[in-house]
């Protein structure tokens, strides 16, 4: 058979490729609970991406499947044994900030600006193409090929959960949501929040009342934004000019203002995913370091001093004496992503996680029980999906090594990562692209772009992946 040049088949579909791109990149499909049907169990926008890449397979000759409106699959192929190929339609919310529109998919210097660009809608349609060049090229395979599309990975893993329940696990497989060149360990996720309980009122009265404080939408993102409205009984301009020089010194966007004898103070940080809060800026951690050396009322100082004691400056659980690190993987880590206080219901603090392979999480998880029984907080709310690996001896890593070798020219290193792909919820998977090694991980911010030249790359090599791994039984 005469050698396929993988990378000229993707050219010849690059106009088509950049069009359908842009057009799943066009939908909102952010995750909304408060709107929501049987057809629509995660609301309308993640429902629409799905649809969109069910439509686009069944006109380009796949086996289309919806399933339970929460996720799909599209296949080609047959053979006894399935190569799955796991991909996500929904994204984080937009956020603020962006120099065009999240949802626009404007193209300029040479790359595609949207949210979920990167993640993951770029690399779906790469993926996507890389299985229509392969059936296209009528190629003889030995296993069937399927494209699982996901519609909850930025939240809570429903799609999937609900899909496996139903559907047949992939023999093998791989997840275009996370870097090149291999990822074959992931750290464990643990989310989890820390409640405040009720703390003794004190009897002198404080010179500022927090009525409320929040920063923050998930658990897997640094937060960009925080906000606060406090009552200053005395000497409020000592307190602004105290904001002012804390902000400098930090070097952080803010602003301030009065409102109905409230003052509101408001910090804008940098966002970035959770994996590695060092990425980022966390808004709600700066604006509650500051209050924490405030004279504030009992509740409101308990909760911002513990937010400092923990948290500020610290993202390794150092302080939280749960600090660990292996070879496979690195480091711990724990992003403070939803920060929430009121006068009423005092405070709470959202928390992923994420843990290195040989950790034991029923270890740290009593560790910080034991910890937050003497500082009157709990842990409620918590999930915890098992760290993931995959051995570099197996016939899925030996195949993708040769294929990215190839493609590349470059060594196809090993890596581990703190985020959680759906690589892991397959026996054997492991995270394969799309981010190519020295380009900037904007997964999650403001601006979130994709290279042309990348996602037409990054095709070529699932393409190549995708017939390698299945022409074989």
């Amino acid at each position: 058979m005469t050698e396929i040049n993988w990378m000229s088949e993707v050219e010849k579909r690059k106009e088509s490729l950049i069009k359908d791109t842009q057009g799943l990149l066009h939908i909102k499909s952010l995750l909304d609970e408060e709107n929501t049907s049987a057809e629509a169990p995660l609301g309308q926008g993640v429902k629409e991406a799905l649809d969109f890449m069910l439509n686009l397979g069944e006109k380009d000759g796949f086996t289309p499947k919806n399933v339970g409106n929460l996720a799909g699959h599209l296949e080609f192929g047959e053979g006894k044994d399935l190569l799955g190929i796991l991909c996500h339609v929904d994204v984080v919310p937009e956020g603020d900030g962006w120099t065009s529109d999240p949802f626009g998919a404007e193209i300029r210097d040479g790359k595609i600006y949207a949210r979920g660009a990167l993640d993951d809608k770029g690399p779906t349609m790469a993926a996507y193409y890389a299985m229509k060049i392969v059936k296209e090229l009528s190629l003889p395979l030995k296993k069937r090929v399927r494209m699982i599309i996901g519609t909850d990975e930025e939240s809570n893993w429903r799609c999937v959960e609900h899909y496996f329940k139903h559907e047949e696990m992939p023999t093998l497989g791989f997840a275009p949501d996370a870097d090149f060149p291999i990822i074959n360990a992931e750290k464990g996720i643990a989310d989890f929040d820390m409640v405040q309980k009720e703390s003794e009122e004190s009897a002198t009265e404080a010179n500022i009342k927090v009525k409320s404080f929040f920063s923050g939408k998930r658990y897997n993102m640094v937060p960009d934004h925080a906000k606060a409205t406090i009552l200053v009984k005395e000497h409020q301009d000592d307190v602004v000019k105290q904001f002012i020089a804390f902000m400098k010194k930090v070097e952080l966007e803010y602003n301030y203002h009065v409102q109905n004898e409230e003052l509101i103070l408001e910090v804008t940080g940098v966002s970035a995913h959770g994996m590695e809060p060092r990425n980022g800026k966390n808004a709600g951690l700066f604006l509650a370091e500051f209050l924490s050396k405030q004279a504030l009322d009992a509740k409101a100082a308990h909760y911002f001093q513990f937010v400092s004691r923990y948290f500020f400056d610290d993202s390794r659980g150092v302080n939280l004496g749960v600090d660990y690190s292996d070879d496979i993987s690195g480091e711990l880590t724990i992003n403070p992503g939803k920060l929430l206080f009121t006068s009423e219901s005092g405070g709470r603090i959202g928390l992923t996680c994420r843990y290195p392979v040989t950790n034991k999480m029923e270890s740290t998880k009593a560790k910080l029980d034991d910890l937050l029984l003497n500082e009157s907080f709990a842990i409620e709310n918590f999930s915890d999906s098992k760290p993931h690996h995959v051995d570099e001896k197996e016939f899925l890593i030996q195949t993708l090594k040769k294929v990215y070798e190839e493609q590349t020219g470059e060594e196809a290193e090993l890596i581990a990562i703190g985020g959680g792909t759906y690589a892991r919820s397959l026996k054997s998977g492991v995270a394969f692209g799309p981010l190519f090694p020295g380009r900037p991980d904007i997964a999650h911010q403001k601006d979130e772009y994709m290279y042309i030249e990348d996602l037409l790359k990054a095709t070529a090599i699932y393409a190549q992946a995708i017939y390698e791994l299945a022409k074989t039984e």
